[in-house]
C-alpha cells in the first residue's frame, strides 16, 4: 500500500460493481470476491557476506474453479500481501476472460534483486519453492515470471521442485527458458498481446495503427515488445518512461519524430532501466516520470505499475487521446473511469489487454504435457486468434449493453467463474 491506494480494495470495488449488474446472489458474492487460500512464509537466505537475512513471501490463490491458480512471481521492495491479492483476482478474471481452463494466483517476495548478486537471487528463488511446495504444482497452482522475476529464476524454482518432486515437472511453472522447457514467443506474448487488442479497437473505430501517435510508461518486456510491434506497424511512439534504481526515480524519454525502440532497448539494463547519458546523446529529451500521461498523442500504454491512471492524474490527459491500452496490471483506479467515460475514451482493461502472457503461458502447460513444441508463428497465430476473440466478445458486450468496456470485461469473466461455481455445487 502506498498514499493510501489499495490495490485489492480496488479489485474488490470493481468486482461488487459488477456483481450488482449481474444481480449475483449473496453466497457467490462472498465466494468470489475473497481468495480461496493464502500462505505467507519466510525465506531465510545466507548473503555473500556471511549473514543470513530473512525475507517474506506470499502465495495468495484466489479461484481454482475453472482450472489451476495461474499467475506470476513478483520480486518487489514494496510488495505488499494486498497487492498480490489483488493481482491473484485479476488474474482470476483475465484467465476467465480470454477462456482458458485455469484459475487466479500470484506470488511475491519483498525484495529488491538489483541488489542482490545471481547467488543470492537463487537462494531465494529455491526457499520460496521449498516454502510452498507442497502447495503448488501443474495441477494445482502454476507460477510464472512477472515484475522483476525472468527466465532464469523460473529455470531455479523448476529445478528446486523436481529434486524435491524426485521427478520431471516441466508444467510445474512456466516462463521457461527456450530448450528448458520454455515456449518459443512467450517473451514477446504480453506485449504482443496488448497490441494485438490495439490494431482491433483501432479497426473498431474506423481506424488504423499506421499514423497514430502513443506515449509508453515502463519499458521492461512488455512495453519493449509492444513498442516494437507498434512501430513496426507504422505507429510513432514519441515517449517511454521508466524506473531509474540510482536516482530512485523515473525520467520520461521524449524524441518527437519517434523512439527508436531498438536502440533504447540496446542502452536498457534488465530491470527496464534506459541510461539517461546515452539518451541524451542520442538526441532524447528527459523530463519527469509523470510526463508521460500529458502528452500530445492519440493512445495511452501504461506498463509499469497499477494506480497511475488516478483521480489526480486522469485529468492530465491530453485532449487527443482516444484510446487507453492498459498494459500493466491495475493502472486505472475506479475514480479515475468515470473521467474517461465522460471524454469517451475508449478503454482496453487490463485484464484483458495484458492477457497476452497468461496465454502463451497457457500453451507452455499444453506444450510440456505434450512433450511437443510449436514453432513461434504457430504460438503468435494462436495467441493472435484467442486475443482477438475475447476482445470482440466484450465489445459486443459493452455494444449490446450500453456498458463501459471494463465493465462488459467483468461480466464475461465474473459469469463463467459463477457458472462453474454453480455447476460444481460450490454455490
Amino acid at each position: 500500500m502506498k498514499d493510501g491506494f489499495n490495490a485489492f480494495e480496488m479489485a474488490q470495488a470493481q468486482f461488487d460493481r459488477v456483481a450488482d449488474l449481474l444481480s449475483l446472489e449473496s453466497g457467490m458474492r462472498e465466494l468470489l470476491r475473497w481468495p480461496m487460500r493464502e500462505f505467507h512464509f519466510t525465506i531465510p537466505v545466507r548473503m555473500d557476506d556471511g549473514s543470513v537475512r530473512v525475507f517474506r513471501g506470499f502465495r495468495i490463490q484466489h479461484n481454482d474453479l475453472r482450472g489451476p491458480a495461474k499467475g506470476g512471481i513478483r520480486f518487489h521492495p514494496q510488495e505488499t500481501a494486498d497487492t498480490v491479492r489483488a493481482l491473484a483476482t485479476w488474474m482470476t478474471w483475465k484467465c476467465s476472460l480470454v477462456d482458458i481452463p485455469l484459475g487466479g494466483g500470484k506470488g511475491g517476495i519483498i525484495c529488491d534483486p538489483r541488489r542482490m548478486s545471481p547467488r543470492e537471487q537463487e537462494q531465494l528463488c529455491r526457499g520460496w519453492v521449498r516454502q510452498i511446495f507442497k502447495n503448488v504444482g501443474p495441477v494445482s497452482d502454476v507460477p510464472a515470471p512477472d515484475v522483476m522475476t525472468n527466465a532464469q529464476h523460473m529455470l531455479w524454482m523448476l529445478d528446486e521442485y523436481e529434486i524435491l518432486a524426485g521427478g520431471h515437472y516441466p508444467g510445474f511453472i512456466t516462463g521457461k527458458p527456450i530448450g528448458m522447457g520454455g515456449s518459443l514467443g512467450r517473451t514477446e506474448a504480453t506485449g504482443y498481446g496488448v497490441m494485438f487488442c490495439v490494431r482491433e479497437a483501432m479497426r473498431r473505430l474506423g481506424r488504423e495503427v499506421r499514423g497514430m501517435t502513443a506515449a509508453f510508461q515502463g519499458f521492461g518486456n512488455v512495453a519493449q515488445y509492444a513498442l516494437r510491434w507498434f512501430t513496426a506497424a507504422g505507429g510513432r511512439a514519441v515517449s517511454v518512461s521508466c524506473w531509474d534504481a540510482h536516482d530512485n526515480i523515473a525520467y520520461t524519454y521524449r524524441r518527437g519524430d519517434g523512439v527508436d525502440p531498438d536502440f533504447l532497448v540496446s542502452i536498457t539494463d534488465s530491470y527496464g532501466a534506459i541510461d539517461r547519458q546515452k539518451a541524451v546523446a542520442a538526441g532524447y529529451e528527459v523530463l519527469p516520470g509523470e510526463e508521460w500521461i500529458k502528452q500530445p498523442v492519440e493512445i495511452l500504454v501504461p506498463c509499469a505499475l497499477e494506480n497511475q491512471i488516478n483521480a489526480d492524474t486522469v485529468r492530465q490527459i491530453a485532449p487527443s487521446v482516444v484510446l487507453l491500452a492498459e498494459g500493466a496490471n491495475g493502472p486505472t483506479t475506479p475514480d479515475a473511469d468515470p473521467v474517461l467515460k465522460q471524454r469517451g475514451i475508449y478503454v482496453l482493461p487490463d485484464f484483458l489487454c495484458n492477457a497476452g502472457g497468461v496465454t502463451c503461458s497457457y500453451f507452455e502447460q499444453v506444450q510440456a504435457a505434450m512433450n511437443f513444441y510449436w514453432d513461434k508463428e504457430e504460438v503468435l497465430k494462436r495467441l493472435d486468434s484467442i486475443m482477438t476473440r475475447a476482445f470482440h466478445a466484450m465489445a459486443d458486450l459493452a455494444d449490446a449493453r450500453g456498458v463501459f468496456m471494463r465493465d462488459a470485461a467483468y461480466m464475461i469473466a465474473v459469469e463463467r467463474v459463477a457458472h462453474a461455481a454453480r455447476l460444481r455445487g460450490r454455490a
